[in-house]
């Protein structure tokens, strides 16, 4: 299984922009993660800044946005949602999209239900559920 570092996801994604700004070719991985990193103007500078950046803690009580994760977070539903895992989970983003008129609005309410479940998994030592995973973003539909 890929388990990249703090520095290793962190480069992957200023590798990547550097590449862009470049009008280099980019691997699948990249494109997609370009993608993204399009959508979020207010990462570029942060993305600019390798020195900096690397050693930096992004602290949530502090309310700063780690681009890092964000970004990640967008790959990770993007790639839930290629693969249909968990099975319903296509769907019910295709939904999202047509409500919100917005795959990066759909892809935002996803991590809402992701990030929850994954803070029930490590706070109560349980298992990821799909079910109340999927369930969760079904409401974002009502």
């Amino acid at each position: 299984m890929f388990n990249p570092s703090k520095n290793e996801v962190r480069l992957f994604f200023i590798d990547t922009w550097k590449k862009v700004k470049n009008n280099q070719i980019l691997s699948p991985a990249e494109a997609l993660a370009a993608y993204w990193i399009n959508f979020h103007p207010e990462f570029h500078e942060t993305l600019e800044n390798t020195e900096a950046i690397l050693e930096k803690n992004f602290i949530v009580e502090q309310n700063v946005t780690n681009p890092f994760l964000h970004l990640s977070l967008h790959l990770a539903v993007s790639e839930q949602v290629s693969i249909d895992q968990p099975p319903g989970i296509k769907q019910a983003f295709l939904n999202l999209c047509t409500r919100y008129q917005s795959e990066h609005q759909a892809c935002h309410k996803i991590f809402d239900c992701l990030t929850e479940q994954i803070w029930q998994q490590q706070h109560n030592l349980i298992d990821f559920n799909s079910k109340n995973y999927l369930d969760c973003i079904k409401k974002h539909l009502l």
